[in-house]
């Protein structure tokens, strides 16, 4: 019985490490739209991230295709996304999967393929809280207004979380971590408005890396801002964007490369008055100081780095950290050498 307990106990743990999202619908001044998966909303098949950035799938993630229906809006209307994992209600996304919202705008017919993205909101870290969990606080639902002046016509409106539990570590080099992308796009339609159309001239592919420093990010690393990835926030009514002006500060490890190359060293000639017997000039002499190759270090395999992961439920790496680092528990399933 205690087993079985044990076993039920560690797949409930389990379960909530999974604990992903997705967008349920959308709410135009208040009045839900009702459920617009696969209706409106271009639905993925499960609720998992999309992490390399280099694919098609980060513009509307998987399975991004026309849905047969589309949401009436005005310029000027709040659009409100409403997010959820598997049940509507309370369970949004868990409050681990930390990190920033963005919503942005693009042609339907563009598919949300190349430079086609204007951003229109954006939601960070700010009075020591995170936009997810201000997310999960407001019931899963994330406001947005429309520009006043925004031109009728077919937009997808694409709403993501970017959640940094694991972006510690770039996707790239180890394929198992990394920072967890959630895009999600709905088809609406512009009534009315005025003439202004979005700039459209980001493209998540490319404009995205798995090494920008809103995409490489260590939550546990003493961090006192944060920049949040893409570009600016689009003036309504003008081609231009708002300024950034966070900035990132997060503890660097600093490498120094210590040249190889010759170095020449030449003496100076000097001139001495003459004296009654004039002496020829000292002959000039070059000398080749050679810098010695430092061989790189390779990391004890044995012990984690410091800020990597040494524990948690599933784990299987070293548990051990390098010499001046203690594994220090972040959550049930997340240790960090600090």
């Amino acid at each position: 019985m205690r087993a079985t307990t044990a076993i039920i106990a560690f797949a409930s743990l389990a379960a909530s490490v999974q604990a992903h999202s997705h967008v349920y619908g959308l709410w135009v001044n208040g009045a839900f739209q009702g459920d617009g998966r696969n209706v409106y909303v271009r639905s993925p098949p499960n609720n998992s991230p999309v992490k390399d950035v280099a694919a098609l799938s980060i513009n509307c993630n998987a399975n991004n295709r026309a849905v047969p229906s589309s949401v009436s809006v005005k310029g000027g209307d709040t659009v409100t996304v409403e997010w959820y994992h598997d049940n509507r209600s309370d369970d949004i996304i868990d409050l681990s999967h930390k990190g920033p919202l963005t919503v942005y705008i693009a042609p339907r017919s563009s598919d949300g393929n190349g430079a086609v993205w204007t951003k229109l909101a954006e939601d960070g870290y700010s009075n020591g809280q995170w936009a997810v969990e201000r997310l999960v606080a407001n019931k899963g639902k994330y406001d947005v207004k429309l520009p006043a002046g925004l031109a009728p016509g077919d937009y997808l409106l694409r709403a993501e979380i970017i959640a940094h539990h694991e972006s510690d570590t770039d996707y790239k080099v180890n394929p198992a971590r990394g920072a967890q992308f959630y895009p999600s796009c709905s088809q609406i339609t512009v009534t009315s408005g005025g003439s202004q159309k979005p700039p459209g001239t980001f493209n998540f592919v490319g404009g995205y890396t798995s090494t920008d420093a809103g995409i490489l990010f260590n939550l546990y690393g003493g961090f006192t801002s944060y920049k949040i990835p893409g570009p600016a926030v689009w003036v309504p009514g003008t081609d231009s964007v708002k300024p950034t002006t966070t900035v990132v500060a997060v503890p660097t490890t600093t490498k120094v490369t210590v040249p190889t190359t010759l170095v020449t060293v030449t003496k100076p000639t000097t001139t001495t008055k003459a004296a009654a017997t004039t002496k020829a000039p000292a002959p000039t002499t070059t000398k080749a100081v050679t810098q010695p190759t430092v061989a790189p270090t390779t990391p004890d395999s044995s012990v984690a780095q410091k800020w990597y992961q040494c524990g948690g439920v599933g784990f299987k790496g070293p548990t051990k950290c390098v010499s001046g680092c203690t594994c220090v528990a972040q959550n049930p399933y997340y240790s960090q050498c600090l």
